[in-house]
């Protein structure tokens, strides 16, 4: 298929306002694993040390990627591919650097399965636990059907992927708009409500030393790394999916302040989630390593033993799908902004072809873990952060610095000047360790290197 767009740019579409578009940006950035992972590795990697090293991530590496995908997309007001793919030939480059958009539109797309099948197991606990399933069950609460049940587990994957479809194909303003402005307030008061909540009815003691009690013995090279793919991966970047929103952004907006909106309350979030939950954990003596196990196995039993269980419980797990559903329609979006550029299909037609194949390849991750492990590392260990380092790349070498700055009218010089400096240098040697990591981990990369060189013997 060319690149060549045969219809208008998504230019056409604009957010309502600004309200919007950052509503829009904060519940992509925002998704299920901030409410497990970001708590779980701060209280595993050193408490408030961590999150030192986390926010000068998120402040050297995520952010100047940040801005740089808002305003990739801004100016040519394409998809990710026809965004990048003109920018290049603007700047008098080749069209392949459409490779950075294509890169990330992959990601975006096959994060989807997998991630819908569990947003859907969130659906059902939600529910469950609002009707009071959860009352009487002992510590086998693993059983409770997370993927035990594959017919259980394809239905709640469905009607999950079933709304995200409809938002989607009912277009920018009157989809993806109404439900992000509605949703995304709603979330930020009902995490504020559950933290105060847990904090007084919980350990907070306890939980606020493990998430806070700085430990700087803790920093080292894997501290360092588990927080770089942390912020790099929460904020939200590599994807196409802050391209393709930006396409919708007024020539008029802040980009660098919007992103930093954008990445502030992303972490304010997963802090604000390790507030909500720990204390509960450490009340019930259950064990804050357990990552998501902790969360689908172990928390239902808590919330059945206390008072309100099943409003806090429904409401815990109603919390975490709206993140899972805003996270869900950009992931979707990204696909249905190239579709509507190259082809004639209505957006309605669009969001049920490739939701409908997002659904297909969600139920073959939940028949066969294997496939599922390989949707995730493909995804998430090699498609996005190569996305990450392509438009890192692209930014700082390929698009003129005329056109960038132009992009970014309100920074000051010292700000273009640094934000130039790390995209060019510190972020894609950055970006290119945690690609080179996850895949030496996975597929111990740097020992077959020096087998095949000879080295090492």
């Amino acid at each position: 298929m060319s690149d060549t767009p045969a219809h208008a740019p998504a230019a056409t579409l604009q957010w309502s306002s600004r309200f919007a578009f950052l509503m829009a940006a904060i519940g992509s950035a925002v998704g299920l694993g901030n409410l497990w992972r970001f708590p779980f590795q701060t209280g595993a990697n050193g408490g408030s040390a961590f999150v030192f090293v986390y926010l000068l991530c998120v402040l050297l590496i995520a952010f100047p990627v940040l801005v740089s995908e808002i305003a990739v997309g801004r100016h040519k007001g394409m998809s990710a591919v026809g965004s990048t793919r003109n920018l290049a030939i603007d700047a008098g480059k080749s069209p392949r650097w459409s490779i950075a958009g294509w890169v990330g539109m992959t990601a975006a797309f096959f994060i989807l399965p997998t991630y819908s099948v569990i947003a859907g197991q969130v659906m059902a606990y939600s529910a469950m636990a609002f009707g009071g399933v959860f009352s009487g069950v002992d510590g086998a609460a693993a059983d409770l059907p997370l993927f035990a049940n594959t017919t259980h587990t394809l239905l709640w994957q469905f009607l999950f992927m079933f709304i995200t479809v409809i938002i989607v194909a009912r277009g920018l303003t009157g989809g993806i708009e109404k439900v992000v402005t509605i949703l995304m307030p709603l979330f930020f008061v009902m995490l504020g409500g559950l933290a105060i909540f847990s904090m007084l009815n919980g350990n907070a003691g306890q939980a606020l030393t493990y998430l806070f009690k700085p430990n700087f013995a803790a920093i080292n090279g894997g501290m360092v790394l588990a927080a770089l793919g942390q912020a790099f991966f929460s904020i939200g970047v590599g994807g196409a999916i802050m391209i393709t929103y930006g396409s919708y952004l007024s020539p008029k907006e802040n980009i660098p302040q919007s992103a930093g909106i954008i990445a502030g309350a992303d972490t304010g979030v997963a802090i604000v989630a390790g507030l909500m939950i720990f204390p509960i954990v450490f009340a019930a003596g259950l064990n804050p390593g357990a990552g998501m196990g902790l969360i689908f196995n172990a928390m239902p039993n808590v919330f059945a033993q206390m008072p309100m269980g099943n409003i806090v419980g429904g409401a815990f797990f109603f919390l975490a799908f709206i993140a899972a559903l805003t996270s869900s329609i950009s992931l979707l979006q990204v696909v249905a902004s190239f579709t509507d550029e190259h082809t004639d299909l209505s957006k309605g037609t669009t969001a049920i072809i490739f939701g409908g194949l997002a659904w297909f390849l969600g139920a073959g991750s939940a028949f066969s873990s294997e496939f599922g492990s390989f949707l995730d590392i493909f995804a998430g260990e090699i498609a996005l952060p190569m996305g990450g380092l392509l438009i890192a790349l692209f930014a700082g070498w390929v698009v003129p610095k005329a056109i960038m700055r132009g992009e970014l009218p309100h920074a000051s010089n010292t700000f273009f000047s640094v934000w130039r400096f790390l995209i060019r240098f510190p972020v894609p040697l950055a970006v290119a360790y945690i690609l080179v990591s996850g895949l030496n981990s996975r597929f111990h990369f740097v020992d077959m290197i020096t087998g095949i060189t000879g080295g090492g013997s």
